[in-house]
C-alpha cells in the first residue's frame, strides 16, 4: 500500500488540506482540555498584553522577545488562560521544570502533569524538560494543542529540534530573553514556532517596569607572570586561528573547532585557548578587585558571576559566600534561595546556574568576574538584578582585563542591553 509521511508538526496543515478537498480520512483523537472553572484571571502588565496581541495576531505562532525579570513566565500563563487549550509547557532544565509547575498552580487548580526528574505524569497542562519530552514523545506528541517552549533559543540548531517536529499543536509560543542572530538558526526556529512577533530589550524597560541600573566596566591588568604566560599561549592559538580564517572567513566557531581537532597544531591551539580562558577566569587583578567591592557593598545583596565551577568554588572559599552551582541539590538550593531572600545570606556565587529563569530573590549588585556564552548570557545575568522596588537601582560591575580577549568579548556582550523595540503582526 502506498502512503505519504510528514513530520506530525504538519498535521494541523495536512487536516485543513484534506477537509477543503472534502476527503474521507480517521482523525486523531481531540486531546483533553483543562478545566474552564479551574483558571484564575491573570493579569499583565501593558507590554505583556501587546506581546500577546502580536502572537494571537500571528494566527498564534511564534516568538515573543522580553529581558530576564520582564515576566515571560506570566505572559505564558496568560496564553495558557485564555486560549483554554490543553498545553506542553518545555523547559531546559529540571529546576525551571519545578518552578514553572508552582507557577502554573497558581493560576490554575486542576491537576498539572510533569515529565522530567524521575516523573512521568500526564495532564492537560503539562510540563516537561527538554530531554524529557525528546525521549517521551511519543505519549505526548498527539495530546496538546499549544506548545509553550521556554528559553526557545536552545532550539533550531540541533538534534533536539526533532522534539518540536513531533509534537502537532498548531498553536505554539517560543519564549527568550536573547533570541538567535544566526540566520540559519532563526530560519528554523521560524518554521518550527512562528517568527519573533514582539521583542524588548533591557533598555525599553529598565526604570520602569525593570529597576534602573549602572553599568561599570573596571578595566584591570595581568601580573609580569600571568602577562607572560597569556602572549604564550596567545601566541600558539592565534596563529592556527589566523591560518583557518583565510582559508575560510566565514566559518563559525564550531567549525574551527571541528577542522582543528583533526591536527596535532590544531588541538594544540584548542587547548592554548581553554588554558587562556583559565587563566583570565579569575587573575590576581580580579582578586584584588572582587575584595574591595564586596567590602564597600557588604551591606547589600550581591551576585557573583564567574566563567566556570573552578573560579565559583575559588571565591567561596577566600571570601566565605555560598556557591550556587550544578553540584548543589534542589533542596539545598530552594534552601540558600530562601536565606537569600530573607537577608540571612547576602552573597551568592555562580557560573551557570543563575543564568537562566530560575526565579531570583531581590538582589542590588552583580560582579561580573567571567563569562562564557555572550550576549545571551550577560543579558540574563543583568536581568537578575532588575525586579523593581521603590527607589531600586542595581549597579553592575564588569571586569574585563585590559589587552586580551575579554575586551572585544565584553564590548559584544554589552549589545544586548540597547533599545531593541519590535512586533510583527
Amino acid at each position: 500500500m502506498h502512503a505519504h509521511r510528514a513530520p506530525a508538526s504538519r498535521y494541523p496543515a495536512v487536516k485543513r488540506w484534506l477537509l477543503e478537498r472534502g476527503a474521507r480520512f480517521e482523525d486523531i483523537t481531540t486531546p483533553p482540555r483543562p478545566m474552564q472553572e479551574a483558571w484564575s484571571d491573570v493579569d499583565l502588565r501593558s507590554y505583556q498584553e501587546a506581546a500577546l496581541a502580536a502572537w494571537e495576531l500571528g494566527h498564534r505562532r511564534g516568538v515573543v522577545a522580553l529581558p530576564t525579570g520582564s515576566g515571560k513566565t506570566r505572559l505564558a500563563l496568560a496564553a495558557m488562560h485564555r486560549t483554554r487549550l490543553s498545553a506542553l509547557c518545555l523547559v531546559p532544565t529540571r529546576v525551571l521544570l519545578d518552578q514553572w509547575v508552582r507557577e502554573v498552580s497558581r493560576v490554575y487548580r486542576g491537576a498539572i502533569g510533569c515529565y522530567g526528574d524521575g516523573v512521568r505524569q500526564r495532564a492537560p497542562l503539562t510540563v516537561a524538560t527538554f530531554e524529557s519530552a525528546y525521549r517521551h514523545m511519543d505519549q505526548l506528541g498527539d495530546r496538546f494543542d499549544l506548545l509553550i517552549v521556554d528559553e526557545v533559543h536552545h532550539f533550531g540548531s540541533g538534534l533536539r529540534d526533532e522534539a518540536l517536529e513531533m509534537t502537532v499543536a498548531e498553536a505554539r509560543l517560543g519564549l527568550t530573553a536573547t533570541p538567535p542572530r544566526d540566520a540559519g538558526a532563526m530560519a528554523r526556529l521560524a518554521e518550527l514556532m512562528g517568527p519573533t512577533v514582539f521583542e524588548l530589550a533591557v533598555a525599553d524597560l529598565a526604570g520602569g517596569f525593570l529597576a534602573s541600573f549602572d553599568a561599570i566596566t573596571l578595566y584591570l591588568d595581568l601580573t609580569p607572570a600571568e602577562r607572560s604566560a597569556y602572549v604564550s599561549l596567545a601566541t600558539v592559538f592565534n596563529g592556527v586561528y589566523a591560518d583557518f580564517r583565510r582559508i575560510a572567513p566565514e566559518a563559525s566557531w564550531a567549525d574551527f573547532n571541528h577542522h582543528s581537532a583533526r591536527t596535532s597544531a590544531g588541538r594544540r591551539a584548542l587547548s592554548s585557548w581553554r588554558q587562556m580562558r583559565r587563566l583570565l577566569a579569575l587573575t590576581h587583578a580580579k582578586r584584588r578587585a572582587l575584595e574591595a567591592l564586596l567590602g564597600r557593598h557588604r551591606y547589600s545583596r550581591v551576585l557573583i558571576f564567574t566563567a566556570d565551577n573552578e573560579a565559583a568554588y575559588a571565591i567561596a572559599r577566600e571570601h566565605l559566600v555560598m556557591p550556587l552551582t550544578c553540584d548543589i541539590g534542589r533542596q539545598e538550593r530552594d534552601d540558600v534561595l530562601e536565606r537569600f531572600r530573607r537577608g540571612d545570606i547576602r552573597t551568592l556565587v555562580s557560573a551557570r546556574v543563575l543564568n537562566e529563569g530560575l526565579d531570583v530573590p531581590d538582589a542590588d549588585i552583580a560582579v561580573i568576574v567571567g563569562g562564557a556564552l555572550g550576549e545571551r548570557e550577560h543579558v540574563q545575568r543583568v536581568g537578575r538584578l532588575l525586579r523593581p522596588s521603590e527607589g531600586k537601582r542595581a549597579v553592575v560591575y564588569e571586569l574585563v582585563t585590559r589587552n586580551t580577549i575579554e575586551v572585544g568579548q565584553a564590548r559584544r556582550r554589552r549589545q544586548g542591553l540597547v533599545v531593541r523595540r519590535s512586533a510583527q503582526l
